[in-house]
């Protein structure tokens, strides 16, 4: 009989060579939101975060959402960061949030300012 383990570790060693996932693993931790969106960020976060064994664990999820946290654009960080949220699904659905709220309102922000023509 084959374990879960056994077969992760055969799938892995077949599928994603270590010299993959060493790569894989420092794409994670150079990892920054840069000009995507938090969702697009949250999904590569994701995506990366699987070959990363430490910080996929159960018990890594503060550590999970520290790495999402510290490479967010400045303007969501500096809003999320006395949040202190540790679940990471709770944690992406809040900087989307704020960033919808912080494009509606920079939008509105031009609008008025081009309206007094400044």
């Amino acid at each position: 009989m084959v374990t879960w383990k056994k077969f992760r570790e055969e799938f892995s060693g077949k599928y994603f060579p270590a010299d993959v996932r060493n790569k894989k693993e420092f794409e994670f931790l150079e990892l920054k939101q840069g000009s995507m969106t938090v969702a697009e960020y949250a999904a590569k976060v994701d995506e990366l975060s699987g070959f990363c064994l430490y910080i996929n664990a159960v018990e890594a999820e503060v550590s999970k959402c520290l790495k999402f946290e510290n490479e967010l654009c400045p303007e969501i960080k500096q809003f999320i960061d006395y949040q202190q949220i540790h679940q990471f699904s709770l944690f992406v659905t809040t900087c989307r949030t704020y960033e919808e709220d912080y494009k509606v309102r920079a939008s509105h922000n031009k609008a008025v300012s081009e309206k007094k023509g400044y």
